[in-house]
């Protein structure tokens, strides 16, 4: 039995394949519709989503399967002190696979401990996000037909993004990557990130907090909110979330077929003028998520067309 608690579990070569499994499932729906027949996916979200457990369940019911679980803790027994453990021995009885969000970093590595069924983490804190980064990078390479050889920006809370992480983490073992750090200094990728990813696999990398000066160089640019929920003192959270607004302007210098994402929700980090730009991807990427979601749940009940 597997989880996938961060990025790192997979291999490159298992990221490739569902990527490869994804790209089929778009192909070919009709193959897919009901390898999940019989079996249940349990959406275990102690902290707000819209587009992550929607797409989760999504890939489910069009995989023939169903799904239950609840998308605010304060409906579930958490609210009477139940712990995560308890719920997810629990759940396990009714449900074939979890996908779990919870605000407490490690919280869904705990869940992975104690359940007797697959379990998903869905985001933990600032920690991670693996099945965005996974909706990034098959976005990544269906747009640019490549995860080799790219400049990468990175823009925004790069402190506390925890897609940010896991994103950085992935593309550090393709060959050829360069990372732009676009943030002001109080939103700095954390030094951890640095050591343990960066220097640690030798990939090139320069940190700015001009987002206009480095446009033209990059392949692509990956924009971020900051996130008030991760901010204790609510005037630093003022002060710093209108850093970086991406406008039709700011676009001017940057390349034709450069790619813009974002794992959204966007506040107003992305001026809506650029929704009709072509290189504008953040709505495809959510559609890809549900794509590669439905792959990863093949891959962890071991189910084959």
């Amino acid at each position: 039995m597997r989880h996938l608690i961060d990025i790192l579990d997979l291999s490159k070569e298992e990221i490739d394949g569902l990527i490869d499994t994804a790209s089929d499932i778009m192909d070919r729906p009709e193959a897919y519709a009901t390898l999940c027949q019989g079996k249940k996916l349990a959406t275990l979200f102690f902290e707000p989503s819209t587009r992550t457990r929607l797409s989760f369940e999504a890939a489910m019911y069009e995989l023939g399967g169903n799904v239950l679980g609840f998308s605010d803790s304060g409906s579930s027994s958490t609210s009477k002190g139940e712990s995560v453990a308890d719920t997810v021995k629990v759940v396990s009885g009714y449900a074939d696979i979890i996908a779990m969000r919870h605000p407490k970093e490690g919280a869904p590595l705990v869940a992975s401990m104690k359940a007797d069924i697959p379990v998903i983490n869905a985001g933990d804190g600032g920690h991670n996000h693996p099945t965005q980064t996974l909706a990034d990078l098959i976005t990544i390479k269906r747009e640019k037909g490549r995860l080799e050889g790219l400049t990468v920006g990175l823009c925004g809370d790069l402190k506390f993004g925890r897609t940010v992480h896991s994103l950085i983490a992935a593309l550090s073992r393709y060959e050829g990557i360069r990372f732009v750090l676009i943030s002001p200094d109080e939103l700095r990728l954390p030094d951890y990130v640095k050591l343990e990813v960066l220097d640690k696999s030798g990939v090139a990398y320069e940190e700015t907090d001009d987002l206009e000066a480095v446009m033209g160089s990059l392949d692509m640019l990956y924009m971020t909110r900051v996130q008030r929920e991760r901010f204790f003192n609510e005037a630093d959270y003022i002060r710093l979330k209108n850093s970086y607004i991406l406008t039709p302007q700011k676009l001017v210098s940057a390349k034709q077929d450069m790619i813009i994402l974002h794992p959204l929700p966007r506040v107003n980090e992305i001026s809506v003028a650029v929704d009709d730009d072509p290189r504008a991807c953040y709505f495809k990427q959510t559609l890809y998520g549900k794509y590669i979601r439905m792959a990863l749940i093949l891959m962890l009940l071991e189910v084959t067309p």
